[in-house]
């Protein structure tokens, strides 16, 4: 396909064509550019969420650390919240430990918006690529028809027309295609990044409030070590040792 029928069927679908391209620019530079954010921050997100998974119990040096390791990502908004309300964790369960938590919370619900940033772009673009696709069609449709109209014509080239008109039809329906991939691909992605921060936060109250982790199952069977059953005592026991010698003597007595 030569430059000049490009340019000749953008002229015939009345320059339709040309906001087409410009759509598809648009289109690839917002995937280029969320593909790239969001498949850095899903890869080092689940690494620092491995690296506090491994610790003990989380100290100041430990979360200046990760802090200084997640810049530029979206953890590193709730690792900055843990270390300047460090003090509060070891609280947990009180009124100054819920509040560590809404804090925590509140990080993720602010870090969020901006996992999202232009893709309302992509949204926009899938529904009006198709529809200046059509409008470009039923331009050149137009020029098509009035061939019938125009003295000296052959009927014949009706067809062609059809066809080069189609092409706006087309390339809108392309356009929208690679936009609701990506869209649909780029949602996917931000519940799972949004997962691992729900998943961090609940692993930095852990690991800060130094609570170990239970990973032994209960015994199968055997005394319930919590809820021991208790001993007869030794009054109880010299009772019950009375009720069956008394019991045992009016048998014996009346054989």
């Amino acid at each position: 396909m030569s430059l000049s029928y490009i340019v000749h069927l953008a002229n015939y679908s009345n320059g339709v064509l040309y906001l087409l391209m410009l759509l598809l620019l648009i289109e690839l530079t917002v995937i280029f550019d969320r593909g790239w954010y969001l498949r850095k921050a899903i890869h080092k997100g689940k690494e620092t969420l491995l690296t506090v998974s491994g610790h003990g119990k989380l100290h100041r040096d430990d979360l200046k650390a990760l802090v200084d390791r997640s810049a530029g990502l979206p953890e590193e908004s709730l690792l900055t919240v843990a270390l300047r309300y460090y003090g509060m964790v070891h609280h947990y369960g009180s009124a100054r430990g819920e509040g560590f938590s809404n804090r925590l919370d509140e990080a993720i619900f602010l870090t969020t918006p901006s996992f999202d940033k232009r893709l309302w772009i992509l949204d926009t673009i899938v529904t009006l690529a198709p529809l200046l696709g059509l409008f470009g069609t039923i331009l050149g449709m137009f020029h098509a028809f009035s061939i019938l109209a125009a003295p000296g014509h052959n009927p014949t080239q009706v067809t062609g027309g059809v066809a080069d008109a189609l092409i706006a039809t087309a390339s809108g329906l392309f356009i929208a295609m690679i936009g609701l991939i990506s869209f649909n691909a780029f949602n996917n992605t931000i519940e799972k990044i949004i997962y691992q921060m729900e998943s961090l936060k609940v692993v930095l109250m852990n690991r800060m409030d130094g609570a170990p982790m239970v990973n032994e199952e209960p015994p199968a069977s055997g005394p319930d070590p919590v809820n021991p059953v208790p001993e007869a005592k030794p009054a109880a026991r010299a009772v019950e040792a009375v009720t069956s010698t008394s019991t045992i003597t009016p048998q014996r007595a009346a054989s």
